[in-house]
């Protein structure tokens, strides 16, 4: 048999996707919306499956109404097939019924690449919706309305999308950047007290490994921002959004195929302790959690300071985070720690977990003393009493 050669091709595609901030959305007047899709394709309309998350109609009873009519005024770009609403929280990543309710309405309204799903809502329906339309017609475009400041400031501006499966958390997913994200500050007010804190939590996360000066913001406004002022937020979830694209843009791995992921601080524990507690923790209320416990072993590792591991663990609880770990059997002990290990299967094999040499300074390890991990909980546990509600 004659030997060919190996063939080998090296190509690269480049993406691009905007993130928006505006105020009502879908008030007629408001011309942001058709925008995007007149952008988009110069002449005729585009058809476009609607996925609002049913927390999110709750609270906004006029929503599907405002629209609908927004569709109707601007029917010559804007061809509105169906509005699909599906249960919220992370109730709607665990129940896979949920994917194929979305991939079924795409099938039926004959939703193509050159239509759009718009996702409208938390994180979760995000991220649902977001791997629905990834593995439709291999990518339906797709646009994100995140609606809580988790989203809007996080999850809804990263890359990523996924779903649960065999009891853990975003098994299933997909890489695939969305057309848009818009961010409508008008969906905040509304928001329970334990969702509107929940996002400050990525911010931290973010300020501890990036920006020292972000944190002192934090740490100044972390009262007004617990008293739900609106300004702060809105910074707030500005910058932190800022620095979240910045990282996938220029971070040099924005589909994460090396071990470091810093935009991960915290999240080993988080993940483990929103299955732990069948997800009634909100999902930056772990992070929160992990994140003190990454920063208390940080500290027993001679990483950090006591000063700088009491001035984040204060401002965390200033902000309204309770982080005390509510560990009471030894399985429950071994299940949260068996986070780590998990955490290294996710990565691919090598253990990164990234901790903090000090306030905006990363630091990676590739190993976890088990032991100290165990004397972590208790310092942190000691140091930080459960909040009675």
């Amino acid at each position: 048999m004659k030997k060919f050669n190996a063939i080998q091709q090296t190509f690269k595609v480049e993406y691009s996707y905007q993130l928006q901030f505006t105020k009502d959305l879908f008030g007629t007047d408001n011309p942001l919306f058709h925008d995007i899709f007149a952008n988009y394709r110069k002449k005729g309309g585009v058809k476009v499956l609607f996925v609002v998350d049913d927390g999110v109609i709750k609270a906004h009873p006029t929503l599907k109404g405002k629209i609908i009519s927004y569709c109707q005024k601007f029917a010559d770009r804007i061809v509105l097939t169906e509005i699909l609403v599906v249960t919220g929280g992370e109730e709607t990543k665990n129940d896979h019924d949920n994917v194929l309710k979305v991939l079924q309405g795409v099938n039926d309204n004959h939703i193509d690449r050159h239509s759009f799903v718009v996702a409208v809502g938390g994180g979760a329906v995000i991220d649902m919706a977001g791997y629905a339309a990834a593995i439709a017609h291999r990518g339906v475009k797709l646009i994100r309305i995140p609606t809580t400041t988790l989203s809007q400031n996080d999850s809804a501006v990263g890359v990523k999308n996924s779903i649960n499966i065999f009891n853990k958390k975003n098994f299933l997913g997909t890489f695939a950047p969305p057309f848009a994200i818009i961010n409508d500050i008008d969906f905040l007010p509304t928001l329970e007290h334990r969702d509107w804190i929940s996002g400050v939590a990525e911010a931290v996360k973010v300020a501890l490994i990036k920006d020292d000066k972000f944190f002192g913001f934090l740490e100044k406004n972390a009262v007004t921002l617990y008293n739900r002022e609106m300004e702060p937020m809105e910074y707030l979830i500005y910058r932190c959004a800022e620095m979240h694209m910045e990282h996938i843009a220029q971070g040099g791995d924005p589909f994460e195929t090396g071990s470091s992921r810093p935009l991960d601080f915290g999240h080993w524990a988080a993940h483990k302790l929103e299955y732990m507690t069948d997800y009634k923790m909100r999902h930056g209320e772990a992070v929160a959690v992990g994140m003190a416990l990454d920063l208390t072993y940080a500290h027993l590792i001679g990483l950090i300071d006591e000063q700088t591991l009491k001035r984040v663990l204060n401002v965390l609880e200033t902000i309204g985070f309770d982080l005390h770990i509510p560990l009471e059997t030894e399985d429950e002990w071994n299940v949260l720690l068996g986070g780590i290990e998990e955490f290294r299967e996710h990565l691919g094999g090598q253990l990164t977990i990234t901790l903090i040499s000090n306030i905006g300074f990363k630091h990676d390890v590739h190993e976890i003393d088990l032991d100290k991990m165990r004397d972590a909980i208790n310092v942190l546990n000691n140091l930080c009493q459960p909040k009675i509600c």
